[in-house]
């Protein structure tokens, strides 16, 4: 029984230690441009159009459009 604790302790704790605070002038050296969500912005703002145009309809990002394509 006293093992099983110890795994659960440990277990639970464990995501605990990664936790730590970052100072904002820390914060510069943590954002690479390889973590960006969306590393080249222009061809997510093309592949957004296209899928819009497609799609006869904007969700979501503001946009404005039929399904022609033109704007």
């Amino acid at each position: 029984m006293k093992p099983v604790k110890i795994i659960l302790l440990m277990a639970t704790l464990s995501p605990l230690i990664a936790c730590t605070e970052v100072l904002p002038r820390q914060r510069g050296n943590l954002a690479l441009p390889q973590m960006a969500m969306t590393p080249d912005a222009l061809e997510f703002n093309l592949r957004q159009h296209t899928a819009f145009s497609k799609e006869a309809a904007t969700g979501g990002y503001g946009g404005n459009g039929g399904g022609c394509g033109c704007n």
